[in-house]
């Protein structure tokens, strides 16, 4: 009787992995204002995606204590299909800013841009898993 409900659960785990969204993982940030980059992990909060900085590094890449590590600074992201998230939002730490955000997503590289009244940025993240 144990081994059917093992392999059934073994299963549901394998599954679960292959139904991952491509957008979860770890994304390496372009340099700030201030010349840091930072990790980004992006995962499924409900039925939208967020974004956590889990290491924070100076522009020699060495990594440094932030206090910003472990804050959300992506949330509310949609997925629309194709690589496209959207109607989501993003606090810049470099700014001490928050911009409607979108994000796009091409193979290893991910776009993410930001606007708040006329201003906008962009950077291009790259995974690091």
């Amino acid at each position: 009787m144990k081994s059917p409900i093992l392999i059934l659960a073994m299963l549901a785990l394998s599954a679960g992995a292959a139904l991952a969204d491509p957008v979860e993982g770890r994304w390496s940030t372009q340099p700030d204002d201030n010349g840091n980059t930072g990790v980004v992990e992006i995962t499924q909060c409900g039925n939208r995606f967020c974004g956590t900085l889990i290491e924070s590094r100076h522009a020699d890449g060495s990594s440094f204590q932030s206090e910003n590590v472990g804050r959300r600074i992506v949330w509310d992201m949609e997925p629309r299909g194709n690589g496209a998230y959207r109607d989501g939002q993003i606090w810049a730490p470099d700014r001490d800013q928050t911009y409607r955000s979108r994000m796009d997503l091409q193979g290893n590289q991910l776009t993410v841009a930001g606007c708040v009244l006329f201003i906008c940025r962009d950077q291009t993240w790259t995974r690091v898993d």
